[in-house]
């Protein structure tokens, strides 16, 4: 659908050039808007951390005609073991084994994918951000500035969506300061790409060490290094900030011995080039948009990397939005305001879904540890199918939420 030309090209800022924000800028472009792309680093990340695809993202990626480009690096080979620290294992439960057929890839796939197919006419703007936000009736006035320049610049857009992540700069300066919306869970969490497979194991081998307070996943691909995950549970999160991230991450797994594996893991993780370390926050907001400002994506909803939904529905928001713009083209807020009712019952449930889902990554104390360990025994038995079912991120209805 396109515009015809007696009709004005509407323009829609969008902050963010992470999966949420690409996938808005792609979607909205087939409408007929005009996107204009700001991202407050200086370029594009790399590779990433692990990302599963279910259902939902699976079909908003084919739908925004990206799910080729994204592929999939699961594979028959790909198996999970629980291991512990002398290098023992025993076999596991790990995505290949979910019944929803789930994809695997690396975040970068996700948004090379999405960054490769948006039009060579949308405008992507590095090193910049937002530092003043006004609107009203008709439009938006945004002040940004460059941080390699520093200079400010003034424009006017009919549309602002903040897809910048779960610090939202557009969160902050027009519905209020993060503490009114980031809720702690008081878990750490710190990723990054192997520099070569474990020691002694194929590529196509992933482990979960999981300990009481701590676990550590390495998440198998076909033809490529796996991705380590450490995940922790802390009292005192502002503490961990305090020193170098793989620091931290050594002692939270202290002071027994490391062992073989483990030792490999925080070695890698110590040596990477780019490496993701940060606190475990869910963002709860009573409202996602307010006027023509319109947050996406964890700047809205941050699920945590415990729901497996975050790259999945934030290429769902974006189609979703784009969805009701098309729907009522001329009423921006009843496009917004069925945008969020039919997008926050799903979002929600996620959110509780995580609250449970971060007790099988990484059980809180010694009694979770040993009801997770009966879960995994119950995976390899005769009842798998129903325990398999009942860890399914999305549930049964993860598809219905991008219909018109």
């Amino acid at each position: 659908m396109t515009n015809s030309a007696t009709t004005p090209r509407r323009r829609v800022l969008v902050v963010g050039l992470g999966i949420s924000g690409i996938a808005t800028a792609l979607r909205l472009h087939r409408l007929g808007w005009e996107p204009v792309i700001i991202e407050r680093a200086a370029g594009r990340r790399r590779g990433g951390y692990a990302v599963a695809l279910f259902g939902t993202g699976i079909a908003s990626a084919a739908r925004l005609g990206v799910l080729d480009a994204v592929g999939n690096r699961l594979g028959p080979p790909v198996q999970t073991f629980e291991i512990d620290r002398s290098g023992r294992r025993r076999k596991g439960m790990g995505l290949p084994d979910l019944p929803s057929g789930p994809r695997l890839v690396l975040r970068g796939d996700v948004e090379n994918a999405l960054y490769s197919a948006l039009p060579a006419d949308v405008e992507i703007r590095f090193a910049t951000s937002p530092v003043a936000i006004a609107q009203d009736e008709r439009g938006v006035d945004v002040t940004t500035s460059n941080s390699a320049t520093g200079a400010t610049a003034s424009e006017r857009f009919d549309l602002v969506v903040g897809a910048d992540g779960l610090r939202s700069t557009v969160r902050r300066l027009v519905f209020g300061p993060h503490e009114r919306f980031m809720h702690p869970m008081n878990y750490m969490i710190g990723a990054c790409v192997l520099s070569r497979p474990v020691l002694g194991h194929p590529t196509s081998d992933g482990f979960v060490m999981a300990e009481a307070g701590r676990s550590a996943w390495v998440f198998p691909f076909v033809n490529h290094n796996p991705t380590v995950l450490f995940s922790y549970r802390v009292d005192d999160v502002a503490a961990q900030f305090r020193r170098p991230a793989v620091d931290s991450v050594r002692a939270a797994f202290g002071p027994e011995p490391a062992g073989p594996v483990l030792s490999q893991l925080f070695d890698d993780y110590a040596a990477a080039d780019e490496r993701l370390f940060d606190s475990v926050e869910q963002v709860r907001m009573a409202r996602w948009h307010e006027g023509r400002v319109v947050l996406l994506g964890d700047a809205a909803w941050c699920l945590t990397l415990y729901s497996g939904m975050g790259a999945s529905t934030g290429m769902a928001g974006a189609e979703l939005l784009g969805n009701m713009l098309e729907k009522h083209p001329g009423d921006l807020q009843r496009a917004l305001s069925e945008w969020e009712a039919k997008l926050r019952p799903f979002t929600a449930s996620l959110q509780q879904t995580a609250t449970t889902m971060r007790q099988l990554f990484t059980p809180s104390g010694e009694l979770p540890r040993l009801l997770r360990a009966t879960i995994i025994r119950l995976s390899n038995s005769p009842v798998a199918p129903l325990i398999k079912r009942l860890l399914r991120p999305g549930g049964l209805t993860e598809l219905d939420i991008v219909a018109a």
